[in-house]
């Protein structure tokens, strides 16, 4: 069985042990995910399932709305049933095991790909607003939001050992080889045709842009979680996340970041559009017009 075949059967079987309740909410029982997982004990999952609530406490998100103990009847022969500890799972929860489980089991690998995407999906698709957002518009909304997680993601590398302008240049390039098949920030900067003063990331379209996003939100989170403190193994761990966020695009068919379309506008003429069409929506006195 190939690599992808494996991945898919992964992802197959987390689909399927998903439940939904009757107000269309998804969620998984720890129980069967603890098997789905590799874990041969309920009992030796339940330490991942701790490490996985304090991430959740640390994030700043309320546990009990993730991680929701339940009692649960179950048969335990001859027709006798008795309730057992159970615990409901949020997706978020279920990302936030499968970052704390042991890397070395390829389901584990899987099921971190599997629940990142996931929740990144349902977080886009929950956000009504943005639904609504033209591209321009979810451009500039994405492009902010990677503006703040690389000051995170800077902050991180820092602490990984990554001191210096040059060294976070290198680090930064690592985690643009992954992800562009081999192509460092000037590859990609000369492929899309860009001066020396435009910037990369303001000329990109939405697509092009969420990977980027989640490149950094997930490198950020793999050097804080694996406590790297070499800015070599720094480098690596970019490149390495990289190169899953591309493998994950090429399994779900999707186009690869370097065959993207550049938009013709840049995020900076957008920007002073918005302004102008800001100002000129406004009186002559100053207030806001209403329309």
């Amino acid at each position: 069985m190939t690599d992808n075949n494996i991945i898919q059967q992964h992802h197959t079987t987390f689909e399927n042990i998903k439940h939904s309740d009757d107000e269309g909410n998804e969620f998984w029982l720890a129980r069967p995910l603890a098997k789905v997982l590799d874990y041969s004990e309920y009992r030796h999952f339940l330490p991942v399932l701790e490490r996985a609530r304090e991430a959740c406490r640390n994030s700043g998100q309320a546990v009990t709305d993730h991680f929701e103990d339940i009692l649960e009847m179950v048969e335990i022969g001859s027709g006798a049933r008795r309730e057992l500890p159970n615990i409901r799972l949020s997706r978020y929860a279920c990302y936030l095991i499968v970052q704390n489980g042991d890397p070395s089991k390829p389901v584990i690998a899987n099921g971190q790909t599997y629940f990142a995407m996931q929740t990144r999906r349902q977080e886009l698709a929950d956000d009504k607003k943005f639904a609504r957002l033209n591209e321009d518009e979810k451009r500039l909304a994405i492009r902010n939001e990677l503006a703040e997680h690389n000051k995170q993601l800077a902050a991180a590398a820092k602490d990984s050992g990554v001191a210096t302008p040059l060294d976070y240049a290198i680090f930064q390039d690592h985690g643009y080889k992954g992800l562009y098949g081999g192509l460092a920030n000037k590859d990609i900067h000369a492929r899309k045709g860009l001066k020396k003063s435009q910037k990369i990331l303001d000329h990109m379209g939405s697509t092009e842009l969420a990977a980027n996003l989640f490149r950094a939100t997930q490198t950020e989170e793999k050097l804080r979680r694996d406590q790297v403190k070499n800015k070599a193994l720094a480098n690596k761990t970019h490149f390495d996340v990289g190169r899953k966020v591309r493998q994950t695009i090429d399994e779900l068919g999707g186009t690869m970041p370097e065959n993207l379309p550049t938009p013709q506008t840049s995020i900076k003429q957008l920007e002073s559009a918005q302004k102008t069409l800001t100002t000129t929506r406004k009186k002559p006195n100053g207030s806001p017009e209403k329309y």
